[in-house]
Parts: structure tokens; C-alpha cells; sequence
């Protein structure tokens, strides 16, 4: 069962990557324009190869690690929050390995279908991408990175959007968790929240999140927020 002490610290987990971004190497001295457009440009080029080109991928590994070993940024760190993201590239790739039976290799006389090769690619690519946004949390401090997005011109209510998500998802894991150890004191007989509860689960949580949603932006609004910058 979810205790007061579990929440916290998923929630210090949330924001330990910002926390980081107050460090003193060379990278982090950076000016947040160079660090966005070089972790852009760098997106960019990883998916812009096909998905049977695994082995041109496999140098833009170089980039993470670099810049990894220049920041001093802990590797569990990120490594624990790019985790995350793999089982969704592994929800996308796995079709690939079932329909896209074509011969694309032979290794050491073994014929690797190109369903297989586009399914590691998919994999290598969210792994660098993920990690490349990490890395630019990681080094520049968050209020810098949402300013220098607004100098470039990103429309104000993206920006606005990606601020209050990031701040307010602390609110909803808390919502989240509060709901689940409820859940649990009602449900003892149960190690878990089951399946078939799963639906009216995530229903209840966006209904309490619209709510809360309303009261804070109502507080804020109280408190004078004009809307944009926060």
C-alpha cells in the first residue's frame, strides 16, 4: 500500500533531474539557446534515418554519452526515467517483428527479418531521443529553458501548457496516489488495483482532475495570474 512517504518521494524523483540543472560544468554554463537547438538538431537527425538503418544509429550513442560525462550527470538517474518510455517504443515496434517478415540480414548465416531491425531501430531511437531531452532538463534550469522557447517564438499557450504540466504533475500523482490507497482500504482482499476496476479508476481520476484543475487555476487567477509566463 501507497504510504505519505511513498508520494513524496515520487515526487522528489519528478523534479531531481531540475534540481541538477543548477550545476557548474561547462555544459551547464551553456547558453540555453545552443543546448536546445544543438538536443533539436540532434532529435531531428535520429529520426530522420530509416527504421532499417540500426547501424547508422548506433553513432549518435556518442552525443548522450558526452555530454553525460562533460555534465557529470548521474547515468542511473537518467537511465532510470528513460526506462519509462521503452514500453511504449515496444507497444510500437513489436508489429514490425510480427507482419514485416522480409529477409533484411544475414548474421553468421542466421537471415534477420526487417521486422526485427526496424523494432531494435524504434527502440535506439526513443532511448536517444528520451535521453537527449533528459540530458537538456538535466543542464538548463527549467524557467531558462520555457524563456528561451518563448524567444524563439513557440506559440505562448504551448509553452504555457508545457510549464503547467510540469509543475502540476506532482498535484496529480498525489491525486493518483490518494485514490489508490483508498482504493486499497476498501479492497483488502486484493494485493493490487485489478483489471477490471481499471477503467472507472482512470474515469474518476480525469473527472478529480478537471476539478482540481479548475480550483488552482481559480486560485491563481485570484492571486492576479494574468496568463502566459509563469
Amino acid at each position: 500500500m501507497l504510504t505519505t512517504a511513498d508520494i513524496k518521494s515520487r515526487i522528489q524523483e519528478i523534479y531531481k533531474l531540475e534540481q541538477l540543472s543548477g550545476g557548474t560544468s561547462a555544459v551547464h554554463r551553456r547558453h540555453p539557446s545552443v543546448k536546445l537547438v544543438s538536443a533539436f538538431v540532434f532529435i531531428v537527425l535520429v529520426v530522420s534515418f530509416d527504421r532499417t538503418e540500426f547501424g547508422r544509429l548506433v553513432p549518435f550513442i556518442f552525443y548522450p554519452v558526452v555530454l553525460m560525462a562533460l555534465s557529470g550527470t548521474p547515468w542511473p538517474i537518467v537511465l532510470k526515467r528513460v526506462a519509462l518510455a521503452l514500453p511504449f517504443a515496444l507497444l510500437a515496434g513489436i508489429s514490425n517483428v510480427i507482419f514485416d517478415r522480409a529477409a533484411a540480414l544475414t548474421l553468421a548465416g542466421i537471415a534477420i527479418s526487417a521486422g526485427v531491425v526496424s523494432f531494435f531501430s524504434i527502440l535506439f531511437k526513443t532511448f536517444l531521443c528520451v535521453t537527449a531531452v533528459l540530458l537538456l532538463v538535466a543542464v538548463t534550469p527549467f524557467s531558462q529553458l520555457t524563456g528561451q522557447l518563448r524567444r524563439m517564438h513557440v506559440p505562448d499557450i504551448f509553452v504555457t501548457l508545457f510549464e503547467m504540466i510540469y509543475r502540476y504533475i506532482g498535484v496529480l500523482l498525489e491525486e493518483a496516489s490518494s485514490m489508490y490507497t483508498a482504493y486499497m482500504l476498501r479492497s483488502t482482499e486484493h494485493k493490487g488495483l485489478q483489471m477490471r476496476h481499471m477503467g472507472s479508476f482512470v474515469g474518476q481520476l480525469l473527472i478529480r482532475s478537471f476539478d482540481r484543475a479548475e480550483r488552482v487555476y481559480a486560485a491563481m487567477k485570484c492571486r492576479g495570474y494574468p496568463g502566459g509566463a509563469l
